[in-house]
């Protein structure tokens, strides 16, 4: 059985976990370098809440969307 576990850590800490090291190290002598997929996650995410806003509105406005209570039946 501690085999089993010891197959496990192998697995994240010498592959799975080795871009996260590399992104750790590279920290250290470029930050912007480093930080930059956290940026673009941040921007990809900024864009789709924006677009889910928008296409809320739209729903909104052509009254396609049921706000009374009792849509839900687990609701009423």
């Amino acid at each position: 059985m501690r085999a089993f576990f010891e197959g496990i850590q192998t697995l994240f800490v010498d592959f799975l976990f080795k871009p996260l090291d590399w992104l750790r190290a590279l920290e250290l002598s470029n930050w912007w370098l480093a930080n930059i997929f956290s940026w673009i996650a941040i921007l990809i995410c900024a864009y789709y809440t924006v677009y889910w806003c928008q296409e809320l509105k739209k729903h909104q406005d052509n009254n396609e969307e049921n706000q009374d209570t009792t849509a839900h039946s687990f609701l009423s």
